[in-house]
């Protein structure tokens, strides 16, 4: 395989295993502050054993997230220096500010969390997991500031054959991060929201602890379902502006060949351009101009025409994006979202009967992996739908590799970290499944959550 295949190969690994843990980090830091907040509020214990308890599964997973996050970074220096010397000016800016900020404050108050308990006034103490929790998801604005920029370049110019940054402001409001950045948080929210009610679920089949489990999956569902709408709603209004900024990816989503006025959303559609015209397709009439301009009319440009202007544009070459994953992928994040959206509702018509409902909790036990695979084909399709580019319109993925590296130390790297994240993952399931068993009674309430720390640490 060639240096571009291994180094695509190798980012893929490590940022589709360190995105498994991001959206949970997001969700259930705020969940596990609105119990302590609640706990504060009534001064009932349970809210604080709640606390204590899925505030021990968070920090499992957030420590695994840093261990996998910093490797990430690692190989934009290494197999995409020629990106790193190109748009590193503009890249480097935002990420410098969240690990100089977001990061520290995070982890920061990530300490006096774990340590301050039954030290600190209860007030203060619930202050510093909701810095915790703010920390995160700011932390998620500025890496998603910086992505934004690949996504949908501003604030730049051209000099000496890179980019550099003449407008801070531009960059920070780039219109991009309006989209991107409340969907990948509330993404995160319905991620927690379903981690909770599934191991509560657990319990209640079981029969541990039923009042604690019981106001966990309560509190779950509610926040499940105020932020599964919202990532559909916030979803829909991407979709819109990506039909402007990166129409090539929504038409390649759609396997949208021709032009059409109104345009109908596919159910079932070619997804090889040479069969197109022979296959059999399934059409909503005018859905897809809804989707992209709330009218069932408009024109949406279909992939020849976008070809066709993107060689005018830039120059010959090959500007679709690999059809079938987008269509695909897309597919399974609706299908997704839409059972994401049904169980919270669900869970809300049997809130006082979940006892009686046994083939319910059992759905939304399985239903915990669901928003980690709309996470994970919703972020592929951010990222392979820009392709042939590494940052749209500027530099193509090939131009961004790095020239000195070997593919022979590309490939004893790739399955070196492919196997140490292999034990990573073995030691999450393992830390996770443990302190899921073993339920709220190991976790005193007079007790800091000085084990989960060390049972993380241990493995990292």
């Amino acid at each position: 395989m060639t240096e571009l295949i291994l180094s695509r190969l190798q980012f893929a690994v490590i940022t589709s295993y360190h995105f498994l843990f991001v959206p949970l980090t997001l969700g259930l830091s705020v969940l596990v502050a609105m119990m302590e907040t609640w706990y504060v509020k009534t001064g009932n214990e349970t809210y604080k054993k709640m606390t204590k308890f899925w505030g021990k599964l968070f920090l499992i997973n957030f420590a695994m997230g840093v261990v996998t996050g910093l490797v990430q970074e690692f190989q934009f220096g290494m197999n995409w220096s020629e990106y790193s010397r190109f748009v590193g000016d503009i890249f480097g800016a935002p990420l410098a500010i969240e690990a100089l900020v977001a990061f520290f404050l995070e982890s920061t108050f990530i300490g006096v969390w774990v340590f301050g308990w039954d030290k600190l006034p209860k007030k203060v103490h619930a202050l510093s997991i909701w810095l915790v929790a703010i920390a995160s998801n700011i932390s998620a604005l500025w890496i998603l500031i910086a992505n934004s920029f690949m996504q949908e370049p501003v604030g730049y110019i051209l000099r000496n054959g890179r980019a550099e940054m003449v407008d801070f402001l531009a960059l920070i409001t780039n219109p991009h991060v309006f989209y991107q950045f409340p969907h990948t948080v509330l993404s995160g929210f319905v991620t927690a929201a379903f981690f909770v009610m599934g191991i509560s679920a657990y319990h209640l089949l079981k029969k541990n602890h039923l009042d604690f489990f019981r106001r966990s999956f309560h509190m779950a569902v509610i926040f499940g379902l105020i932020s599964a709408l919202g990532v559909a709603g916030v979803g829909h209004l991407q979709a819109m502006h990506l039909v402007k900024a990166q129409p090539m990816k929504m038409a390649a989503a759609e396997a949208h060949w021709d032009t059409e006025n109104p345009a109908g959303l596919s159910l079932y559609a070619s997804i090889d351009e040479k069969e197109q015209k022979n296959n059999f397709e399934v059409k909503i009439p005018g859905m897809l101009s809804f989707l992209s301009y709330n009218s069932f009319t408009g024109e949406v440009k279909g992939i020849h025409e976008l070809q066709a202007a993107a060689v005018q544009q830039y120059g010959p070459g090959n500007y679709v994006p690999q059809v079938a994953s987008l269509f695909w992928s897309f597919r399974i994040m609706l299908i997704a979202g839409m059972w994401l959206l049904l169980i919270p509702l669900l869970g809300l018509y049997f809130y006082n009967r979940l006892d009686q409902k046994r083939w319910f909790l059992k759905l939304v036990l399985w239903t915990i992996p669901v928003p980690y695979i709309a996470n994970t084909v919703g972020w592929y399709m951010a990222e392979a739908g820009r392709m042939p580019w590494i940052v749209y319109g500027l530099q193509k993925v090939d131009a961004g590799l790095s020239t000195s590296v070997s593919a022979l130390s590309i490939l004893i790297t790739f399955v070196g970290f492919t196997l140490i994240y292999g034990v990573l993952a073995v030691a999450d399931v393992y830390l996770l499944l443990k302190f899921i068993k073993k339920g709220p009674d190991d976790v005193s309430t007079d007790e800091p959550l000085k084990s989960g720390i060390k049972g993380a640490s241990l493995w990292t």
